[in-house]
Protein backbone atom coordinates (compact mmCIF):
# COMPACT_ATOMS: atom_id res chain seq x y z
CA UNK A 1 0.00 0.00 0.00
CA UNK A 2 1.33 3.66 -0.59
CA UNK A 3 2.40 5.92 1.69
CA UNK A 4 0.25 9.49 1.89
CA UNK A 5 3.78 10.76 1.73
CA UNK A 6 3.97 9.42 -2.36
CA UNK A 7 5.83 6.90 -3.64
CA UNK A 8 9.35 6.52 -4.84
CA UNK A 9 10.06 8.91 -8.13
CA UNK A 10 11.51 6.08 -9.93
CA UNK A 11 7.91 4.83 -9.76
CA UNK A 12 6.09 8.25 -10.60
CA UNK A 13 4.62 8.81 -14.27
CA UNK A 14 6.36 11.59 -14.63
CA UNK A 15 9.82 9.70 -13.90
CA UNK A 16 8.53 7.53 -16.40
CA UNK A 17 7.99 10.11 -19.19
CA UNK A 18 10.54 11.82 -18.61
CA UNK A 19 13.10 8.74 -19.14
CA UNK A 20 11.00 8.31 -22.28
CA UNK A 21 11.37 11.95 -23.42
CA UNK A 22 15.31 11.59 -22.65
CA UNK A 23 15.33 7.89 -24.64
CA UNK A 24 13.50 9.19 -27.85
CA UNK A 25 15.38 12.33 -28.27
CA UNK A 26 18.54 10.06 -27.69
CA UNK A 27 17.82 7.55 -30.14
CA UNK A 28 16.58 10.00 -32.66
CA UNK A 29 20.04 12.15 -32.44
CA UNK A 30 22.00 9.17 -32.57
CA UNK A 31 20.10 8.28 -35.89
CA UNK A 32 20.82 12.03 -36.73
CA UNK A 33 24.41 11.25 -36.60
CA UNK A 34 24.48 8.33 -38.28
CA UNK A 35 23.19 9.61 -41.16
CA UNK A 36 25.57 12.42 -41.12
CA UNK A 37 28.21 10.15 -41.04
CA UNK A 38 27.98 8.07 -43.39
CA UNK A 39 26.96 11.15 -45.45
CA UNK A 40 30.03 13.03 -44.60
CA UNK A 41 32.18 9.99 -45.25
CA UNK A 42 30.61 9.27 -49.01
CA UNK A 43 31.43 12.79 -49.74
CA UNK A 44 35.18 12.99 -48.44
CA UNK A 45 36.08 9.26 -49.99
CA UNK A 46 33.82 11.09 -53.54
CA UNK A 47 36.48 14.21 -53.25
CA UNK A 48 39.46 12.01 -52.50
CA UNK A 49 38.23 9.69 -55.52
CA UNK A 50 37.89 12.57 -58.06
CA UNK A 51 41.37 14.20 -56.98
CA UNK A 52 42.79 10.33 -57.75
CA UNK A 53 41.14 9.81 -61.13
CA UNK A 54 41.79 13.96 -62.32
CA UNK A 55 45.66 13.19 -61.36
CA UNK A 56 45.84 9.79 -62.94
CA UNK A 57 44.25 11.41 -66.14
CA UNK A 58 47.51 13.85 -66.15
CA UNK A 59 49.28 10.99 -65.94
CA UNK A 60 47.88 9.62 -68.79
CA UNK A 61 48.30 12.31 -70.99
CA UNK A 62 52.07 12.78 -69.80
CA UNK A 63 52.19 9.25 -70.87
CA UNK A 64 50.60 9.43 -74.09
CA UNK A 65 52.13 12.55 -75.44
CA UNK A 66 55.90 12.72 -73.88
CA UNK A 67 56.59 9.08 -72.76
CA UNK A 68 57.48 7.45 -69.80
CA UNK A 69 60.26 9.56 -68.54
CA UNK A 70 58.13 12.24 -68.50
CA UNK A 71 55.89 10.32 -66.57
CA UNK A 72 58.60 9.27 -63.72
CA UNK A 73 59.31 12.93 -63.27
CA UNK A 74 56.15 14.62 -62.92
CA UNK A 75 55.19 12.10 -60.63
CA UNK A 76 58.87 12.99 -58.89
CA UNK A 77 57.60 16.32 -58.52
CA UNK A 78 54.11 15.51 -57.66
CA UNK A 79 54.74 13.53 -54.75
CA UNK A 80 57.52 15.95 -53.60
CA UNK A 81 55.30 18.99 -53.57
CA UNK A 82 52.07 17.21 -51.82
CA UNK A 83 54.79 15.35 -49.20
CA UNK A 84 55.88 11.74 -49.77
CA UNK A 85 53.63 11.46 -46.18
CA UNK A 86 50.55 12.45 -47.99
CA UNK A 87 50.64 10.11 -51.77
CA UNK A 88 53.00 7.94 -53.08
CA UNK A 89 52.63 6.40 -56.74
CA UNK A 90 54.37 3.23 -58.15
CA UNK A 91 54.76 2.37 -61.88
CA UNK A 92 55.28 -1.33 -62.98
CA UNK A 93 54.67 -3.73 -65.67
CA UNK A 94 51.50 -6.15 -66.12
CA UNK A 95 53.50 -8.51 -64.64
CA UNK A 96 53.22 -6.55 -61.19
CA UNK A 97 57.12 -5.72 -61.29
CA UNK A 98 57.70 -1.93 -60.13
CA UNK A 99 59.84 -0.50 -62.11
CA UNK A 100 59.87 3.45 -60.89
CA UNK A 101 58.33 4.84 -57.66
CA UNK A 102 58.63 7.54 -55.25
CA UNK A 103 59.97 7.39 -51.89
CA UNK A 104 58.64 4.18 -50.40
CA UNK A 105 59.83 4.70 -46.88
CA UNK A 106 56.76 4.99 -45.45
CA UNK A 107 54.52 3.40 -47.80
CA UNK A 108 56.40 0.23 -48.05
CA UNK A 109 54.18 -1.99 -46.32
CA UNK A 110 51.55 -1.46 -49.33
CA UNK A 111 51.17 -4.41 -51.65
CA UNK A 112 50.35 -4.73 -55.40
CA UNK A 113 46.84 -6.51 -55.77
CA UNK A 114 46.92 -8.73 -58.83
CA UNK A 115 43.53 -8.79 -58.94
CA UNK A 116 43.19 -4.81 -59.73
CA UNK A 117 45.81 -4.56 -62.14
CA UNK A 118 43.82 -7.51 -64.48
CA UNK A 119 40.74 -5.23 -63.58
CA UNK A 120 42.90 -1.99 -64.84
CA UNK A 121 44.23 -3.60 -68.23
CA UNK A 122 40.49 -4.70 -69.26
CA UNK A 123 40.68 -1.32 -70.10
CA UNK A 124 39.83 2.50 -69.25
CA UNK A 125 38.99 1.27 -65.61
CA UNK A 126 40.14 2.96 -62.62
CA UNK A 127 40.21 0.47 -59.77
CA UNK A 128 39.92 1.27 -56.21
CA UNK A 129 40.49 0.32 -52.86
CA UNK A 130 41.19 1.13 -49.23
CA UNK A 131 43.86 -0.34 -46.56
CA UNK A 132 44.35 -0.13 -43.64
CA UNK A 133 48.31 0.15 -42.74
CA UNK A 134 49.09 -1.96 -39.77
CA UNK A 135 50.06 0.30 -36.67
CA UNK A 136 48.43 3.08 -38.04
CA UNK A 137 45.48 4.74 -37.49
CA UNK A 138 44.52 6.28 -41.00
CA UNK A 139 43.35 4.34 -43.67
CA UNK A 140 45.19 5.00 -47.55
CA UNK A 141 43.33 5.13 -50.57
CA UNK A 142 44.72 3.60 -53.72
CA UNK A 143 44.13 3.81 -57.51
CA UNK A 144 44.71 1.34 -60.42
CA UNK A 145 45.24 2.59 -63.64
CA UNK A 146 46.49 1.85 -67.34
CA UNK A 147 47.85 4.87 -68.36
CA UNK A 148 49.44 3.10 -71.94
CA UNK A 149 51.96 1.37 -73.78
CA UNK A 150 51.45 -1.63 -71.16
CA UNK A 151 52.75 0.48 -68.06
CA UNK A 152 50.01 0.34 -64.90
CA UNK A 153 50.11 3.30 -62.24
CA UNK A 154 49.32 2.93 -58.38
CA UNK A 155 48.09 6.02 -56.86
CA UNK A 156 47.90 6.65 -53.61
CA UNK A 157 46.86 9.30 -51.17
CA UNK A 158 46.75 9.48 -47.30
CA UNK A 159 43.08 9.79 -45.41
CA UNK A 160 44.72 10.99 -42.79
CA UNK A 161 43.04 14.75 -42.71
CA UNK A 162 39.73 12.69 -43.23
CA UNK A 163 40.04 10.83 -40.04
CA UNK A 164 41.45 13.89 -38.07
CA UNK A 165 37.77 15.38 -39.56
CA UNK A 166 35.78 12.23 -38.41
CA UNK A 167 36.92 12.04 -35.05
CA UNK A 168 36.46 15.98 -34.30
CA UNK A 169 33.46 15.36 -35.16
CA UNK A 170 32.68 12.35 -33.06
CA UNK A 171 33.82 14.29 -30.33
CA UNK A 172 32.28 17.44 -30.87
CA UNK A 173 29.17 14.84 -31.37
CA UNK A 174 29.75 13.21 -28.14
CA UNK A 175 29.94 16.65 -25.85
CA UNK A 176 26.99 18.24 -27.70
CA UNK A 177 24.86 14.94 -27.41
CA UNK A 178 25.45 14.79 -23.62
CA UNK A 179 24.54 18.17 -23.32
CA UNK A 180 21.38 17.76 -25.24
CA UNK A 181 20.38 14.95 -23.07
CA UNK A 182 20.90 16.54 -20.00
CA UNK A 183 19.04 19.50 -21.33
CA UNK A 184 16.10 17.28 -22.94
CA UNK A 185 16.04 15.48 -19.43
CA UNK A 186 15.34 18.65 -17.47
CA UNK A 187 12.78 20.15 -19.83
CA UNK A 188 11.20 16.35 -20.52
CA UNK A 189 10.67 16.38 -15.93
CA UNK A 190 9.62 19.98 -16.47
CA UNK A 191 6.95 18.86 -19.21
CA UNK A 192 5.98 15.28 -17.43
CA UNK A 193 5.56 17.89 -14.00
CA UNK A 194 3.63 20.06 -15.72
CA UNK A 195 1.14 17.05 -17.27
CA UNK A 196 0.78 15.42 -14.32
CA UNK A 197 0.24 18.00 -11.99
CA UNK A 198 -3.53 17.77 -12.14
CA UNK A 199 -3.11 13.75 -11.48
CA UNK A 200 -1.55 15.45 -8.29
CA UNK A 201 -4.61 17.59 -7.47
CA UNK A 202 -6.84 14.94 -7.92
CA UNK A 203 -4.61 12.52 -5.30
CA UNK A 204 -4.21 15.60 -2.68
CA UNK A 205 -7.67 15.95 -2.68
CA UNK A 206 -9.12 12.16 -3.10
CA UNK A 207 -6.57 11.98 0.73
CA UNK A 208 -7.90 15.16 1.73
CA UNK A 209 -11.58 13.34 1.31
CA UNK A 210 -10.37 10.43 3.06
CA UNK A 211 -10.30 12.68 6.28
CA UNK A 212 -13.89 13.46 5.73
CA UNK A 213 -13.51 16.92 3.61
CA UNK A 214 -16.05 16.14 1.64
CA UNK A 215 -16.37 19.51 0.61
CA UNK A 216 -13.11 19.73 -1.36
CA UNK A 217 -13.00 20.02 -4.94
CA UNK A 218 -9.95 20.17 -7.21
CA UNK A 219 -9.02 22.79 -9.45
CA UNK A 220 -9.73 23.06 -12.64
CA UNK A 221 -8.02 25.16 -14.90
CA UNK A 222 -10.12 25.38 -17.81
CA UNK A 223 -7.89 24.63 -20.80
CA UNK A 224 -9.79 21.85 -21.46
CA UNK A 225 -7.38 19.07 -22.02
CA UNK A 226 -7.64 15.79 -20.51
CA UNK A 227 -6.56 16.53 -16.61
CA UNK A 228 -8.83 19.32 -16.64
CA UNK A 229 -11.64 16.25 -18.26
CA UNK A 230 -10.66 14.05 -15.62
CA UNK A 231 -11.17 16.76 -12.56
CA UNK A 232 -14.17 17.91 -13.77
CA UNK A 233 -15.44 14.23 -13.79
CA UNK A 234 -13.73 13.61 -10.24
CA UNK A 235 -15.58 16.93 -8.98
CA UNK A 236 -18.80 15.69 -10.23
CA UNK A 237 -18.42 12.18 -8.67
CA UNK A 238 -17.81 13.68 -5.56
CA UNK A 239 -20.85 15.86 -5.86
CA UNK A 240 -22.50 13.18 -6.00
CA UNK A 241 -21.00 10.97 -3.38
CA UNK A 242 -21.67 14.35 -1.36
CA UNK A 243 -25.27 14.61 -2.26
CA UNK A 244 -25.61 10.64 -1.39
CA UNK A 245 -24.15 11.19 1.62
CA UNK A 246 -26.21 13.78 2.97
CA UNK A 247 -29.39 11.57 1.31
CA UNK A 248 -28.41 8.77 3.40
CA UNK A 249 -27.93 10.89 7.09
CA UNK A 250 -31.02 12.40 5.85
CA UNK A 251 -32.99 9.41 5.35
CA UNK A 252 -31.66 7.65 8.37
CA UNK A 253 -33.10 10.51 11.27
CA UNK A 254 -36.45 10.39 9.31
CA UNK A 255 -37.04 6.52 9.15
CA UNK A 256 -35.73 7.27 12.76
CA UNK A 257 -38.24 9.13 13.61
CA UNK A 258 -41.19 7.59 11.16
CA UNK A 259 -40.10 4.52 12.81
CA UNK A 260 -40.56 5.05 15.72
CA UNK A 261 -43.97 5.79 15.73
CA UNK A 262 -45.41 2.26 14.48
CA UNK A 263 -42.70 0.29 16.11
CA UNK A 264 -44.07 2.34 19.70
CA UNK A 265 -47.73 1.00 18.55
CA UNK A 266 -46.81 -2.68 17.95
CA UNK A 267 -44.99 -2.95 21.54
CA UNK A 268 -48.09 -0.66 23.04
CA UNK A 269 -50.64 -2.93 21.84
CA UNK A 270 -48.34 -6.29 22.49
CA UNK A 271 -48.20 -5.13 26.10
CA UNK A 272 -51.80 -4.30 26.28
CA UNK A 273 -52.92 -7.93 24.83
CA UNK A 274 -50.22 -9.52 27.23
CA UNK A 275 -51.70 -7.57 30.10
CA UNK A 276 -55.43 -7.48 30.09
CA UNK A 277 -56.12 -9.41 27.28
CA UNK A 278 -58.84 -12.43 28.53
CA UNK A 279 -59.62 -14.36 25.49
CA UNK A 280 -58.34 -15.19 21.62
CA UNK A 281 -60.55 -11.93 20.28
CA UNK A 282 -58.24 -9.48 21.97
CA UNK A 283 -55.03 -11.66 20.88
CA UNK A 284 -56.47 -11.65 17.19
CA UNK A 285 -56.97 -7.75 17.04
CA UNK A 286 -53.48 -7.58 18.42
CA UNK A 287 -52.29 -9.59 15.42
CA UNK A 288 -54.53 -7.97 12.94
CA UNK A 289 -53.27 -4.31 14.10
CA UNK A 290 -49.41 -6.12 14.52
CA UNK A 291 -50.15 -6.76 10.75
CA UNK A 292 -51.25 -3.20 9.39
CA UNK A 293 -48.25 -1.48 11.07
CA UNK A 294 -46.31 -4.26 9.35
CA UNK A 295 -48.12 -3.54 5.60
CA UNK A 296 -46.86 0.19 6.73
CA UNK A 297 -43.73 -0.57 7.34
CA UNK A 298 -42.76 -2.80 4.29
CA UNK A 299 -44.76 -0.06 1.80
CA UNK A 300 -42.27 2.50 3.38
CA UNK A 301 -39.14 0.64 2.94
CA UNK A 302 -39.97 -1.19 -0.44
CA UNK A 303 -40.93 2.84 -1.52
CA UNK A 304 -37.27 3.85 -0.35
CA UNK A 305 -35.51 0.94 -2.63
CA UNK A 306 -37.52 2.08 -5.55
CA UNK A 307 -36.25 5.48 -5.04
CA UNK A 308 -33.14 5.00 -4.40
CA UNK A 309 -32.96 2.25 -6.89
CA UNK A 310 -34.28 4.59 -9.68
CA UNK A 311 -31.89 7.46 -8.84
CA UNK A 312 -28.75 5.23 -9.06
CA UNK A 313 -30.17 4.17 -12.61
CA UNK A 314 -30.45 0.38 -11.13
CA UNK A 315 -33.96 0.17 -11.17
CA UNK A 316 -35.52 -2.80 -13.92
CA UNK A 317 -37.75 -0.61 -15.84
CA UNK A 318 -39.93 -2.11 -18.46
CA UNK A 319 -39.29 0.35 -21.74
CA UNK A 320 -42.80 0.19 -24.17
CA UNK A 321 -45.23 2.45 -25.95
CA UNK A 322 -47.77 3.71 -22.95
CA UNK A 323 -50.93 6.07 -23.55
CA UNK A 324 -50.14 8.53 -20.86
CA UNK A 325 -54.10 9.44 -21.11
CA UNK A 326 -55.50 6.27 -20.38
CA UNK A 327 -53.23 6.27 -17.19
CA UNK A 328 -54.32 9.26 -15.95
CA UNK A 329 -58.14 8.58 -16.50
CA UNK A 330 -57.61 5.39 -14.62
CA UNK A 331 -56.13 7.01 -11.86
CA UNK A 332 -59.18 9.46 -11.92
CA UNK A 333 -61.60 6.73 -11.39
CA UNK A 334 -59.43 5.05 -9.00
CA UNK A 335 -58.98 8.09 -6.98
CA UNK A 336 -63.20 9.04 -7.73
CA UNK A 337 -64.64 7.01 -4.28
CA UNK A 338 -61.89 8.67 -2.14
CA UNK A 339 -62.60 12.43 -3.31
CA UNK A 340 -66.74 11.47 -3.12
CA UNK A 341 -65.73 10.77 0.58
CA UNK A 342 -64.44 14.30 1.01
CA UNK A 343 -66.81 15.80 -1.55
CA UNK A 344 -64.17 16.66 -3.87
CA UNK A 345 -64.76 17.30 -7.64
CA UNK A 346 -62.45 15.85 -10.10
CA UNK A 347 -62.80 17.37 -12.89
CA UNK A 348 -60.58 15.67 -15.95
CA UNK A 349 -60.54 17.05 -19.25
CA UNK A 350 -60.01 14.20 -21.77
CA UNK A 351 -57.84 14.36 -24.08
CA UNK A 352 -56.20 12.26 -27.59
CA UNK A 353 -54.21 9.76 -27.10
CA UNK A 354 -50.98 10.55 -26.32
CA UNK A 355 -48.08 7.80 -26.19
CA UNK A 356 -44.51 7.86 -25.51
CA UNK A 357 -41.92 4.90 -24.22
CA UNK A 358 -41.64 4.24 -20.84
CA UNK A 359 -42.40 2.04 -17.54
CA UNK A 360 -46.26 1.67 -17.33
CA UNK A 361 -46.00 0.30 -13.50
CA UNK A 362 -43.10 3.61 -12.65
CA UNK A 363 -46.07 5.97 -14.53
CA UNK A 364 -49.30 4.66 -12.92
CA UNK A 365 -47.20 5.12 -9.76
CA UNK A 366 -46.40 8.94 -10.27
CA UNK A 367 -49.98 9.71 -11.48
CA UNK A 368 -51.55 7.92 -8.48
CA UNK A 369 -49.03 9.60 -5.78
CA UNK A 370 -49.65 13.07 -7.73
CA UNK A 371 -53.49 12.82 -7.43
CA UNK A 372 -53.55 11.24 -3.87
CA UNK A 373 -51.41 14.00 -2.68
CA UNK A 374 -54.14 16.60 -4.38
CA UNK A 375 -56.72 15.35 -2.69
CA UNK A 376 -55.17 14.40 0.47
CA UNK A 377 -54.35 18.26 0.98
CA UNK A 378 -57.78 19.78 -0.35
CA UNK A 379 -60.07 20.75 1.98
CA UNK A 380 -64.14 18.62 1.76
CA UNK A 381 -65.77 20.74 -1.36
CA UNK A 382 -63.08 21.39 -3.21
CA UNK A 383 -61.76 20.51 -6.59
CA UNK A 384 -58.83 18.63 -8.35
CA UNK A 385 -58.42 19.60 -12.01
CA UNK A 386 -56.62 17.23 -14.24
CA UNK A 387 -55.66 18.20 -17.96
CA UNK A 388 -53.24 16.34 -19.99
CA UNK A 389 -51.92 18.09 -23.70
CA UNK A 390 -48.72 18.07 -25.89
CA UNK A 391 -46.60 20.89 -26.68
CA UNK A 392 -45.09 21.60 -30.45
CA UNK A 393 -41.58 20.79 -28.72
CA UNK A 394 -42.62 17.20 -28.80
CA UNK A 395 -43.38 17.51 -24.71
CA UNK A 396 -46.24 15.44 -23.09
CA UNK A 397 -47.64 18.13 -20.04
CA UNK A 398 -49.65 16.50 -16.89
CA UNK A 399 -51.11 18.90 -15.00
CA UNK A 400 -53.38 18.35 -11.79
CA UNK A 401 -54.55 21.34 -9.93
CA UNK A 402 -56.56 21.36 -6.27
CA UNK A 403 -57.84 24.06 -4.30
CA UNK A 404 -56.20 22.95 -1.40
CA UNK A 405 -53.64 24.27 1.62
CA UNK A 406 -50.78 25.72 -0.75
CA UNK A 407 -47.47 25.54 -0.03
CA UNK A 408 -45.45 28.27 1.72
CA UNK A 409 -42.34 29.09 -0.20
CA UNK A 410 -39.98 27.57 2.20
CA UNK A 411 -41.78 24.41 1.91
CA UNK A 412 -41.81 24.56 -2.06
CA UNK A 413 -38.31 24.16 -1.84
CA UNK A 414 -38.27 20.96 0.30
CA UNK A 415 -41.19 19.20 -0.66
CA UNK A 416 -39.45 16.47 -2.97
CA UNK A 417 -37.25 15.22 -0.49
CA UNK A 418 -37.39 12.31 1.04
CA UNK A 419 -39.33 12.15 4.57
CA UNK A 420 -40.40 15.84 4.30
CA UNK A 421 -43.81 16.59 5.22
CA UNK A 422 -45.27 20.20 4.99
CA UNK A 423 -47.31 19.46 7.78
CA UNK A 424 -45.28 19.43 11.19
CA UNK A 425 -47.80 17.36 13.40
CA UNK A 426 -47.95 14.60 10.75
CA UNK A 427 -51.68 14.69 11.31
CA UNK A 428 -52.32 13.45 7.77
CA UNK A 429 -51.22 10.12 6.80
CA UNK A 430 -47.97 9.28 4.77
CA UNK A 431 -44.56 9.00 5.04
CA UNK A 432 -43.73 11.63 3.18
CA UNK A 433 -42.28 9.74 0.12
CA UNK A 434 -45.27 10.05 -2.60
CA UNK A 435 -43.31 13.51 -4.12
CA UNK A 436 -39.75 12.00 -3.96
CA UNK A 437 -41.28 9.22 -5.69
CA UNK A 438 -42.78 11.13 -8.30
CA UNK A 439 -39.91 13.66 -9.00
CA UNK A 440 -37.71 9.99 -9.53
CA UNK A 441 -40.28 8.66 -12.21
CA UNK A 442 -40.16 11.64 -13.66
CA UNK A 443 -36.86 12.25 -14.07
CA UNK A 444 -36.39 8.33 -14.89
CA UNK A 445 -38.27 9.11 -17.86
CA UNK A 446 -36.40 12.17 -18.84
CA UNK A 447 -38.82 14.59 -17.49
CA UNK A 448 -39.44 16.99 -14.66
CA UNK A 449 -41.91 18.25 -12.20
CA UNK A 450 -42.92 21.64 -11.72
CA UNK A 451 -44.70 22.86 -9.08
CA UNK A 452 -46.73 26.46 -8.44
CA UNK A 453 -48.49 27.04 -5.05
CA UNK A 454 -50.09 30.14 -3.19
CA UNK A 455 -50.73 29.09 0.67
CA UNK A 456 -54.64 28.91 0.93
CA UNK A 457 -55.39 28.61 -2.71
CA UNK A 458 -54.21 25.77 -3.99
CA UNK A 459 -51.12 23.93 -6.07
CA UNK A 460 -50.94 22.78 -9.37
CA UNK A 461 -47.79 20.48 -10.06
CA UNK A 462 -47.27 19.94 -13.52
CA UNK A 463 -45.08 17.16 -14.87
CA UNK A 464 -43.34 17.46 -18.71
CA UNK A 465 -42.08 14.70 -20.22
CA UNK A 466 -40.37 13.80 -24.00
CA UNK A 467 -42.50 11.25 -25.98
CA UNK A 468 -43.08 10.80 -29.61
CA UNK A 469 -47.09 12.17 -30.38
CA UNK A 470 -49.02 9.58 -31.77
CA UNK A 471 -52.19 10.45 -31.91
CA UNK A 472 -54.95 7.49 -32.58
CA UNK A 473 -52.06 5.13 -34.09
CA UNK A 474 -50.34 2.98 -31.49
CA UNK A 475 -49.06 0.66 -34.12
CA UNK A 476 -46.59 2.88 -35.44
CA UNK A 477 -44.48 2.91 -31.79
CA UNK A 478 -44.23 -0.46 -32.12
CA UNK A 479 -42.62 -0.77 -35.15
Amino acid sequence: MYSKKGIKTRHTLAFRLTLWYAGIFSISACIAFLFFYLLMTAMFREQTDRDLSRQAGIFATIMTTEGVEAVKRFAELESQASGEKKIFYRLFYPTGISFSSSNMSYWQDIGVTRVNIEQALQGDIQVYETLTIPGRSEKVRILYRHIGNGVILQLGQSLENVARFVEAFQRIFLATLTVLVLLSTGFGWFLARRAVSGVQAVTRTARKISASALNERVPVNRRGDEIDQLAATFNDMLDRIQQLIENIQGISDNVAHDLKSPITRIRGAAEIALTTGNDLEDFEHMAASHIEECDRLLDMINTMLLISKTEAGAAEMHQSGVDLSEIVRQACELFQPMAADKSIEIEWKQSDELRLQGDLALLQRMVANLLDNAIKYTQDGGRVSVSLQNEKSQQVVLSIQDTGVGISKADRENIFERFYRCDPSRSTDGFGLGLSLAKTIAAAHQGRIEVDSQVGRGSTFRVVLPCEIMEHDASKLDK
